[in-house]
């Protein structure tokens, strides 16, 4: 099968091209580079033998969108990454995460109509706001999000509802992932963030190599059982190989909705600062952090449901959260090693 990839040489998507490609389909990976590096391919190579097929382009460009599918017309899916995900940023830039998230899910929509190309979308827990209870499940009602980023997910997921109501044979997953960490077995593959780490786990790695002075943990007096924040945190490679089970769940065409649902995530809930006893005990590395003051758009605590997606997908997460960050640390000594050569 071919399936496009939009932001496929980002953090996620780079991880499921690696696996398309180990199922033998083809991939044609669509990134601007805005917060990724060509060298990801070469390291796609590295792992698969195989590099996909690229094309540099805008998503905010609609002529640019409209030559994409003159081109790959014939495709079989396309799995949307490309979108600006800082929580933070959103916050100081709105109107940049508005115009860039959906202008570009509106002009890809024009095209996956037409040529009737279904559609993975990914989406994100912020869409749920703070939750009234937990573990949230699909059926959670939607609140006003705490950010732009989660605002942008948002509307994208009404958007694409409201197209499928409208093109009952147009079919859509719409994914809401809890909190992806960790890096790809090999080490050659992982998430390279452009300037200061707006995640969790890249900047607390990054501390512990030495990169960054120290950590800083946004609030320690939230209603928690330590005052930290929970949140959801779900190995990569796990959360990639729930978008193969999801094309092939479209392909099988046995969906009850033309658009479906279904959240990401292990199931569990860490603090902020057990994630940090967690990485340090798995590493035997510690981590120099201070407790800050709160963070604009931060929630308290989500964390998945994922049973709709075991019975339906036939998914769950099976890597555990010191797995990830093992593999995150790995990932940071092979890419701090590189970045100094």
């Amino acid at each position: 099968m071919k399936i496009i990839v939009t932001g496929g040489l980002g953090y996620i998507g780079s991880h499921v091209v690696i696996l398309l490609i180990e199922q033998e389909h083809e991939v044609i990976v669509v990134d601007n580079l805005s917060n990724s590096s060509l060298t990801v391919l070469d390291r796609i190579k590295e792992i698969t033998g195989i590099t996909p097929a690229f094309e540099a382009l805008d998503l905010q460009k609609q002529v640019d969108v409209q030559t994409l599918f003159s081109k790959h017309h014939n495709s079989d899916g396309l799995i949307h990454f490309a979108a600006l995900k800082s929580v933070g940023e959103s916050v100081q830039e709105p109107l940049k995460y508005y115009q860039n998230n959906i202008n570009g899910l509106v002009y890809l929509l024009n095209q996956l109509v037409v040529h009737k190309i279904p559609l993975i979308f990914s989406s994100s827990c912020t869409v749920y706001g703070e939750p009234d209870r937990v573990p949230i499940n699909e059926q959670e009602p939607l609140k006003p999000t705490v950010s732009p980023y989660g605002g942008t997910k948002q509307m994208g997921e009404t958007i694409i509802q409201d197209v499928c109501v409208a093109n009952k044979t147009f079919n859509v997953i719409l994914l809401r992932y809890f909190n992806p960490i960790g890096a790809h077995p090999s080490g050659k593959i992982g998430e390279i963030p452009q300037g200061v780490p707006a995640n969790l786990v890249p900047f607390l790695t990054q501390t512990a190599i030495g990169k960054r002075k120290e950590l800083f943990v946004f609030g320690a007096d939230y209603p928690t059982p330590d005052g930290t924040c929970i949140r959801d945190y779900i190995h990569v490679m796990d959360l990639a190989h729930a978008h193969i089970l999801s094309l092939k769940f479209l392909w099988a065409k046995k969906n009850e909705s033309n658009c479906e649902i279904f959240n990401l995530g292990t199931g569990k809930g860490n603090s902020v600062l057990e994630l940090i006893q967690t990485f340090e005990s798995s590493t035997g590395q510690k981590v120099n952090y201070k407790i800050a003051s709160r963070r604009e758009g931060d929630i308290i605590q989500a964390y998945a449901d994922p049973s709709k997606a075991k019975k339906i997908l036939g998914w769950q997460a099976k890597q555990s959260l010191s797995l990830a960050l093992k593999s995150a640390w790995e990932w940071e000594k092979n890419w701090q090693k590189e970045e100094s050569s």
